[in-house]
This record gives C-alpha cells, structure tokens and sequence, in this order.
C-alpha cells in the first residue's frame, strides 16, 4: 500500500520558516516527479514546487525565491524549506507522487502564518 506521509506544518509567525517533509513508502518514486501543492479556503489547490527525478525543479511565481524543495532519493522523501513566510501562504499542504496517469497524495498538513 503506497503511502505519503507529511509532516512539519504548524502556527507561525509571518516572515518565519517551517520546512515540511513527505515520507512516501510502499513504492520507490527515485524515478518521479514529486511535488507539493496547497489548498487554501474556498481556492482550488494549487501547484506550490515540484522536483523531477534528475533534481529539475519549478515553482510557483509567488513563492519563487522563498521555498526551496528538495528530495532525498535514499529515504523516499521530499522537502520544502519555506520561508520569509506570508499570511497569504495559509493553506493545506499537500505531497504529490507523480506516476503514469496518476498522482499519488498525501493527507496534507496545515500551514498557518498569523500573528
């Protein structure tokens, strides 16, 4: 059973950081793209960063220059370093393995930037 597992999300601050993990299991995804995505209220979600199998990664203009992803191919796992974090940046983030036809999800966390 394939399995996304996030992690990391929680309350902070604006101009704070969180970084979130996703741990996949129950597939080897070295040779897919992953990526993460979000889902604020009332909005559709959203494609937040991806990151190929070859390290090739894109962002979403409004978090270009803030977010980093990353992956580590060893632990099944992928990344995103936020920071210089927004308000406008509250939403559900969610994991994404990308197959053939289909994407895997994670159950998502939620990221809350508020003072």
């Amino acid at each position: 059973q394939v399995q996304l597992v996030e992690s990391g999300g929680g309350l902070v601050q604006p101009g704070g950081s969180l970084r979130l993990s996703c741990a996949a299991s129950g597939r080897d995804f070295t040779d897919n793209t992953m990526g993460w995505y979000r889902q604020a209220p009332g909005k559709m979600r959203e494609l937040v960063a991806d990151i190929t199998s070859r390290g090739s990664t894109r962002y979403a203009f409004s978090v270009k220059g803030r977010f980093t992803i990353s992956r580590d191919n060893a632990k099944n796992t992928v990344y995103l370093q936020m920071n210089s974090l927004k308000p406008e940046d509250t939403a559900v983030y969610y994991c994404a393995a990308t197959v053939p036809l289909y994407n895997y999800w994670g159950q998502g966390t939620q990221v809350t930037v508020s003072s």
